[in-house]
């Protein structure tokens, strides 16, 4: 015995018989559409091409005075494309003795990996105990960290200079890469963001597991806390990195007139004077910024990933 669908459309009262009734017509799906064919999509990536022409017209710019002469600089109206003297004008700031460019950028690569790694690892551990571990005190605590964001860093600028002074060695810390360095060992917004990031990604389910399974507390932040949030570190490390790398207020300070500058500290030397050849400046700048290209570029993605997470949690 064989069963057959009916597959006939229903016919309207009154309508003849023979004639099939019209088929509705079927909405179209959004979701068949490229996002760029929609207006909205298509105003979306305009205003994107234009952010991105904007943000990067003053690195190229750079790049074309650094490539120049100066004749070529005092033309009017300037040339809008790069020279043929890059190499020259890189090879005039490693030249110069009074400067130090060259040991400049190895000293800002060891203060903003060192600062770096150390602030990944002690805002992460205390933004763990703030989130997850219960001990007395640890409100107080906390708001005392994120008071400490609201001091500008400048009011405690010649307090620090003045303790620095008073360290073991001649002269104390002043004009060493330490007294750069251990200021910027912990951040307290970066134990607030941390904890702020913990308490969304981290549930208190999986912190029980592990007790129950007999994992100490630091071998449940090194298996099951910091898994889950490598999008943040891979944030708060971009942000301070570049800021380390970037810092110029106190390393003037510090080691200004010694033999061991960071690389913002070597621009300024480079830039000052009776007579500055700006070629020679944005030659040294465009050099300090590759790294952070890099860095952006190698940890993009992460760094994407860290704030969508970070948005969506909160």
């Amino acid at each position: 015995m064989s069963t057959t669908t009916d597959t006939r459309v229903a016919t309207p009262p009154g309508a003849d018989p023979g004639q099939a009734a019209p088929r509705r017509k079927a909405k179209p799906s959004l979701s068949g559409r490229a996002p760029q064919d929609t207006p909205a999509g298509k105003w979306t990536y305009l205003l994107l091409g234009l952010t991105f022409l904007l943000s990067i017209y003053p690195i190229y710019w750079m790049f074309v005075i650094a490539t120049s002469t100066d004749a070529a600089l005092a033309e009017i109206p300037p040339k809008f494309l790069p020279g043929g003297e890059f190499m020259k004008n890189l090879d005039e700031v490693f030249s110069l003795q009074d400067v130090y460019f060259a040991e400049s950028l190895v000293n800002s690569l060891i203060v903003s990996t060192v600062v770096t790694v150390s602030v990944l690892f002690f805002c992460s551990v205390a933004g763990f105990a703030f989130a997850k571990l219960r001990f007395r005190g640890s409100r107080i605590l906390m708001v005392m960290v994120v008071l400490t964001l609201t001091v500008p860093n400048q009011l405690g600028i010649v307090a620090l200079y003045i303790l620095m002074g008073y360290l073991p060695g001649e002269g104390g810390w002043n004009g060493s890469l330490l007294a750069v360095i251990v200021p910027g060992l912990v951040s307290a917004f970066g134990v607030f963001y941390m904890r702020q990031f913990i308490l969304g990604a981290v549930p208190d389910e999986l912190i029980e597991s592990g007790r129950v399974d007999g994992a100490t507390t630091m071998r449940i932040y090194w298996s099951i806390v910091l898994p889950a949030i490598r999008p943040a570190l891979a944030v708060l490390g971009l942000l301070t990195f570049v800021g380390s790398w970037n810092d110029f207020q106190w390393p003037l300070i510090t080691l200004g007139g010694t033999d061991y500058p960071t690389s913002m500290v070597a621009l300024f030397d480079l830039a000052s004077g009776n007579y500055v050849l700006y070629r020679r400046v944005l030659a040294g700048a465009f050099v300090a910024t590759v790294p952070l290209i890099i860095l952006l570029f190698v940890g993009g993605r992460q760094i994407v990933r860290g704030i969508m997470e970070g948005a969506v949690k909160s």
